[in-house]
C-alpha cells in the first residue's frame, strides 16, 4: 500500500521523506513506493542525515499543474492577505528555528551558531521583509493617456543550492509569493530536508490564513532531470536558479525553448581591495583588522559562500606583513563538530565538493602559489572519525592568471595578490569572468567610495559594511542575471502591462 495524500502535518519531523508537497497535500511520487531515495549524507561522516524521493517528469507535471490551478485565486488576492501569509511564515520559521538549525547543520555541516543565525533567522527576516516591501508598493502608474500596471509573472520554478539552503529558498519564495505568483520549489538534493520542514510550516500557516496550499509545491530530484524539466516546462512562466555558472547555463538553455523569464545567481571569484592610506602606498590603517575581516569573510561557512572575496589584493609595500598577519589569523580558526555551538569551521558540505577543494589546493601549488598554511588536516575534530575537513588555507605569491585566482573554489581558501597602485588594483579586481561581489578597505571614505564605484560587480562591501535583506543582491557578467531581495527582487516576479486609452 502507498502512503495516502494528506494535508495533515507531522507532529515530529521525519528525516526519511517518502512524499512530495503537491497541491496542498503530501503525495506519493507518481512512480509509487519503488522510487529510488536520494540519501542525504552527513558531511562529518556520521550516519546519513535522511533521505528524500526522486521526482520524475510526471511529478513535475503534477506540481506545475497544481501551481497553475492556484495561480488565479492567489494572483487575485489582496496585499493584506499576502502580507499576513509572509509575516506568518516568518513567525512560524522563528518558532521552529531550533529544528531548522539542527536539520541544516546535519545535512550541510554548518556549525550550530551559523545554522541558527545566518541560515535560519536570516531566512525568517527575508519573509518578514517582503511583508514590509508590500507596504506602499506602487502597482500602477499613469503615463499620459496610458495606464501601466504590474502583474504576477505566473508560475515560478525556484531551484536552490545547498550552501545557504533555507535563506536562498526564502529569497525566491517570499518574493514570488509577495508578487502574487505560485511556486514549485526544487531544493538541492544535498540539503533538501529543511525545505520539507518549510513545507510543513507553510501548510499550517497557509491554512491559518485561508491561503490555497498549492501556492507552494515542493519536490526533489537531480538537477539535470528535474531541474531541466521545470526550466523547460511550457506551463512555468519564470525560473529562478542559484548555483554554479555551469549549471546556470544549462538552466538558461532549458528555459530558452519556451522563452521564459530567467533569473540566475551564479558563481563568483570576488576581489577585496585593501587600499593604502599614505601617498607613498606604504601605510594601511588597521592592516591587522583589514586582514582579519578579509579572512573571516572567506572562512565563514567553510568558504561555501558565493559572494566571498577570495582574492585579497594588497599593496606591494605591506604585502609581506599582510601574509604574516594572514598566517597568524588563519591559525586562530579551528575545525569543530557542527552539531556544537561555537565560532569554528564545519566540514565541506559534500564529498564531491571536498574532492574539488583538495584538487584546487594541489593545483595552486603546482602553479607556483605558496601555501602559507592550511590544506588537509592531520587530524579530524575530537569525537569524529572522518569527514570532509579542510583547514583554513592561505596562499601567497598568487598571480591573477593562476587557476586558483580565476576559478571558484568554494572552500576556505584565500589568495593574497600584490599590486603596485590603485589603477592596477582595479584592473586586477575586474579581470574576471565573474561579477558577483567585491569589497574595499580604506580609512578614507571618499576614496573607498570611488574604488567601490570602479569595481564591476552587483555588490560591494566597504570596510565592515553590513548585509541588509532589504537591499538587492545579484551578479554581472557570468555571475548572473537579475536581482534578489527587497523591492528590486519583487520586480523580478512582475510583468509590466500598458493599457492605452
Amino acid at each position: 500500500m502507498g502512503h495516502p495524500a494528506t494535508s495533515v502535518t507531522r507532529s515530529r519531523f521525519d528525516t526519511n521523506r517518502r512524499q512530495f508537497w503537491i497541491g496542498g497535500a503530501w503525495r506519493d511520487p507518481a512512480a509509487g513506493e519503488g522510487v529510488p531515495a536520494t540519501v542525504v549524507a552527513d558531511p562529518t561522516g556520521r550516519p546519513a542525515a535522511g533521505s528524500v524521493p526522486a521526482a520524475t517528469a510526471a511529478d513535475v507535471d503534477a506540481a506545475v499543474a497544481a501551481a497553475r490551478a492556484a495561480l488565479g485565486p492567489w494572483s487575485a488576492s489582496g496585499v493584506p492577505q499576502r502580507q499576513a501569509l509572509l509575516a506568518g511564515l516568518a513567525d512560524a520559521v522563528r518558532a521552529r528555528e531550533a529544528d531548522f538549525a539542527r536539520l541544516i547543520s546535519a545535512e550541510m555541516g554548518a556549525p550550530m551558531d551559523n545554522a541558527l543565525t545566518t541560515q535560519t533567522r536570516l531566512a525568517a527576516d527575508v519573509f518578514a521583509s517582503y511583508a514590509d516591501v508590500l507596504d506602499g508598493f506602487t502597482w500602477e502608474e499613469r503615463i499620459g493617456r496610458a495606464q501601466v500596471v504590474s502583474e504576477p509573472v505566473g508560475v515560478v520554478a525556484a531551484i536552490t543550492p545547498w550552501n545557504y539552503p533555507l535563506y536562498l529558498i526564502a529569497a525566491k519564495v517570499a518574493a514570488a509569493l509577495a508578487a502574487g505568483c505560485t511556486v514549485v520549489l526544487k531544493p538541492s538534493g544535498d540539503a533538501p530536508l529543511n525545505a520539507f520542514l518549510l513545507a510543513e510550516v507553510f501548510a499550517e500557516t497557509a491554512a491559518a490564513h485561508d491561503v490555497p496550499g498549492a501556492v507552494l509545491n515542493v519536490l526533489t530530484g537531480p538537477g539535470p532531470t528535474v531541474g531541466a524539466a521545470l526550466a523547460g516546462h511550457r506551463d512555468v512562466d519564470a525560473v529562478s536558479f542559484t548555483g554554479s555558472t555551469e549549471a546556470g547555463r544549462a538552466v538558461a538553455a532549458s528555459a530558452a525553448a519556451t522563452v521564459k523569464r530567467v533569473g540566475l545567481e551564479l558563481g563568483g571569484k570576488s576581489a577585496r581591495v585593501i587600499l593604502a592610506d599614505a601617498p607613498d602606498g606604504g601605510t594601511v590603517t588597521d592592516l591587522d583588522e583589514a586582514v582579519r575581516t578579509a579572512l573571516a569573510d572567506v572562512f565563514y561557512n567553510s568558504g561555501q559562500t558565493c559572494t566571498a572575496c577570495t582574492r585579497v589584493l594588497v599593496p606591494e609595500a605591506v604585502y609581506d606583513e599582510a601574509v604574516e598577519l594572514a598566517a597568524r589569523e588563519a591559525g586562530r580558526w579551528r575545525l569543530g563538530d557542527p552539531a556544537l555551538p561555537g565560532d569554528h569551521l564545519g566540514p565541506i558540505a559534500t564529498a564531491r565538493q571536498y574532492a574539488a577543494v583538495l584538487a584546487h589546493i594541489d593545483g595552486a601549488q603546482a602553479e607556483g602559489a605558496r601555501l602559507v598554511c592550511g590544506g588537509r588536516p592531520a587530524d579530524v575534530p575530537g569525537g569524529l572519525d572522518r569527514g570532509n575537513w579542510i583547514l583554513p588555507t592561505v596562499f601567497a605569491d598568487v598571480t591573477n592568471d593562476m587557476a586558483v585566482a580565476r576559478e571558484e573554489i568554494f572552500g576556505p581558501v584565500v589568495c593574497l595578490i600584490r599590486y603596485r597602485d590603485e589603477q592596477e588594483a582595479l584592473r586586477l579586481a575586474n579581470d574576471s569572468i565573474y561579477g558577483l561581489a567585491g569589497a574595499v578597505w580604506c580609512a578614507d571614505a571618499e576614496r573607498a567610495h570611488q574604488c567601490a564605484r570602479g569595481i564591476r560587480t552587483g555588490l560591494v562591501t566597504v570596510n565592515r559594511g553590513e548585509f541588509d535583506v532589504r537591499a538587492p543582491t545579484g551578479g554581472t557578467k557570468q555571475s548572473g542575471i537579475g536581482r534578489e531581495l527587497g523591492a528590486h527582487g519583487l520586480h523580478e516576479y512582475l510583468e509590466t502591462k500598458t493599457i492605452q486609452w
